[in-house]
Protein backbone atom coordinates (compact mmCIF):
# COMPACT_ATOMS: atom_id res chain seq x y z
CA UNK A 1 0.00 0.00 0.00
CA UNK A 2 1.04 3.67 -0.79
CA UNK A 3 0.36 5.63 2.46
CA UNK A 4 -0.33 9.21 1.30
CA UNK A 5 -1.31 10.52 4.52
CA UNK A 6 -2.18 8.64 8.48
CA UNK A 7 -5.62 7.29 7.37
CA UNK A 8 -5.92 7.81 3.25
CA UNK A 9 -3.52 5.01 0.65
CA UNK A 10 -3.55 5.81 -2.82
CA UNK A 11 -5.12 2.51 -3.58
CA UNK A 12 -8.39 3.66 -1.89
CA UNK A 13 -8.37 6.89 -3.68
CA UNK A 14 -7.80 5.13 -6.77
CA UNK A 15 -9.78 2.01 -6.15
CA UNK A 16 -13.15 1.87 -8.48
CA UNK A 17 -15.63 -1.44 -8.98
CA UNK A 18 -16.75 -0.03 -12.38
CA UNK A 19 -12.99 0.06 -13.16
CA UNK A 20 -11.87 -3.52 -11.89
CA UNK A 21 -14.98 -5.07 -13.46
CA UNK A 22 -14.82 -2.86 -17.07
CA UNK A 23 -11.43 -3.82 -16.94
CA UNK A 24 -10.65 -0.25 -17.42
CA UNK A 25 -6.92 0.91 -16.44
CA UNK A 26 -7.47 3.49 -13.64
CA UNK A 27 -3.42 4.27 -12.73
CA UNK A 28 -2.74 8.13 -11.49
CA UNK A 29 0.44 9.65 -13.98
CA UNK A 30 2.80 11.28 -10.54
CA UNK A 31 1.36 14.67 -11.66
CA UNK A 32 -2.24 13.50 -10.79
CA UNK A 33 -0.68 11.72 -7.56
CA UNK A 34 0.26 15.01 -6.37
CA UNK A 35 -2.80 16.09 -6.61
CA UNK A 36 -4.08 12.44 -4.39
CA UNK A 37 -2.01 13.21 -2.08
CA UNK A 38 -3.40 17.46 -1.29
CA UNK A 39 -6.82 15.52 -1.67
CA UNK A 40 -5.62 13.39 1.18
CA UNK A 41 -4.31 16.10 3.52
CA UNK A 42 -8.35 17.90 2.51
CA UNK A 43 -9.98 14.68 4.19
CA UNK A 44 -7.40 14.78 6.80
CA UNK A 45 -9.02 18.27 7.60
CA UNK A 46 -12.21 16.60 7.12
CA UNK A 47 -11.64 13.88 8.92
CA UNK A 48 -10.20 15.81 12.48
CA UNK A 49 -13.62 18.35 11.61
CA UNK A 50 -15.92 15.08 11.90
CA UNK A 51 -14.44 13.96 15.31
CA UNK A 52 -11.48 11.40 14.13
CA UNK A 53 -14.21 9.47 12.73
CA UNK A 54 -13.23 7.77 9.80
CA UNK A 55 -14.42 9.02 6.31
CA UNK A 56 -14.94 6.59 3.88
CA UNK A 57 -13.95 7.27 0.20
CA UNK A 58 -16.30 5.91 -2.62
CA UNK A 59 -14.93 7.89 -5.51
CA UNK A 60 -11.28 9.23 -5.78
CA UNK A 61 -9.37 9.40 -8.72
CA UNK A 62 -11.17 8.33 -11.99
CA UNK A 63 -9.66 8.13 -15.35
CA UNK A 64 -10.89 9.68 -18.27
CA UNK A 65 -12.27 6.57 -19.57
CA UNK A 66 -13.79 5.76 -16.00
CA UNK A 67 -15.17 8.99 -15.68
CA UNK A 68 -17.01 8.68 -18.61
CA UNK A 69 -18.02 4.93 -17.70
CA UNK A 70 -19.46 6.25 -14.51
CA UNK A 71 -21.46 9.13 -16.19
CA UNK A 72 -19.18 11.92 -14.48
CA UNK A 73 -19.23 15.19 -15.62
CA UNK A 74 -17.22 16.32 -18.78
CA UNK A 75 -15.08 18.57 -16.50
CA UNK A 76 -14.70 16.79 -13.69
CA UNK A 77 -12.24 17.46 -10.58
CA UNK A 78 -12.00 13.85 -10.02
CA UNK A 79 -9.93 13.45 -13.89
CA UNK A 80 -7.12 15.51 -11.90
CA UNK A 81 -7.18 13.92 -8.24
CA UNK A 82 -8.32 16.92 -6.92
CA UNK A 83 -11.89 15.30 -5.64
CA UNK A 84 -13.57 12.64 -3.26
CA UNK A 85 -16.67 11.49 -3.02
CA UNK A 86 -17.70 10.00 0.55
CA UNK A 87 -19.47 9.34 3.78
CA UNK A 88 -18.69 9.39 7.47
CA UNK A 89 -21.19 7.45 8.95
CA UNK A 90 -19.70 7.75 12.66
CA UNK A 91 -20.61 11.30 12.58
CA UNK A 92 -23.69 12.05 10.88
CA UNK A 93 -25.41 12.31 7.51
CA UNK A 94 -23.78 13.61 4.58
CA UNK A 95 -26.73 16.96 5.27
CA UNK A 96 -24.65 17.49 8.77
CA UNK A 97 -21.45 16.48 7.00
CA UNK A 98 -21.48 19.54 4.67
CA UNK A 99 -22.97 21.67 7.30
CA UNK A 100 -20.22 21.20 9.25
CA UNK A 101 -17.77 21.86 6.56
CA UNK A 102 -19.24 24.33 4.85
CA UNK A 103 -18.86 26.38 8.07
CA UNK A 104 -15.34 25.45 8.98
CA UNK A 105 -12.39 27.39 7.44
CA UNK A 106 -10.94 24.02 5.05
CA UNK A 107 -10.46 25.22 1.91
CA UNK A 108 -12.53 23.63 -1.11
CA UNK A 109 -13.38 24.59 -4.47
CA UNK A 110 -17.09 22.54 -4.54
CA UNK A 111 -18.67 20.91 -2.11
CA UNK A 112 -21.95 19.41 -3.03
CA UNK A 113 -24.55 17.60 -1.05
CA UNK A 114 -25.19 14.85 -3.18
CA UNK A 115 -28.01 13.22 -0.92
CA UNK A 116 -26.38 9.74 -0.09
CA UNK A 117 -22.52 11.06 0.35
CA UNK A 118 -20.79 13.68 -0.01
CA UNK A 119 -18.21 15.35 -2.81
CA UNK A 120 -15.55 17.73 -1.79
CA UNK A 121 -13.48 19.33 -5.06
CA UNK A 122 -10.45 21.26 -4.16
CA UNK A 123 -9.32 24.39 -6.77
CA UNK A 124 -6.34 23.38 -9.07
CA UNK A 125 -2.55 24.64 -7.65
CA UNK A 126 -2.20 28.30 -7.92
CA UNK A 127 -5.77 29.10 -8.60
CA UNK A 128 -8.11 30.61 -5.59
CA UNK A 129 -10.50 27.97 -4.07
CA UNK A 130 -14.14 29.47 -4.98
CA UNK A 131 -15.67 27.72 -1.64
CA UNK A 132 -19.01 27.30 -3.67
CA UNK A 133 -21.82 25.31 -1.88
CA UNK A 134 -24.16 22.99 -3.92
CA UNK A 135 -26.81 20.68 -3.42
CA UNK A 136 -27.43 17.80 -5.89
CA UNK A 137 -30.81 17.20 -7.41
CA UNK A 138 -31.55 14.13 -9.59
CA UNK A 139 -34.34 14.07 -11.47
CA UNK A 140 -35.55 12.36 -14.88
CA UNK A 141 -33.59 14.70 -16.81
CA UNK A 142 -30.76 14.52 -15.29
CA UNK A 143 -29.16 15.63 -12.11
CA UNK A 144 -29.29 20.11 -11.30
CA UNK A 145 -27.62 21.84 -8.62
CA UNK A 146 -28.82 24.96 -6.66
CA UNK A 147 -26.88 26.71 -4.58
CA UNK A 148 -26.64 26.17 -0.80
CA UNK A 149 -27.65 23.03 1.11
CA UNK A 150 -30.85 21.84 1.45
Amino acid sequence: MTRLTDHFTLEELTQSETATRRRIDNTPSPAIVENLTRTAQTLEQVRALLCSRPVLVSSGYRSPALNTAVGGAANSAHMTGLAADFICPGFGSPLEICRKIAASNIPFDQLIQEGTWVHIGLAPGGQKARQQVLTANFGVGGTTYTNGIA
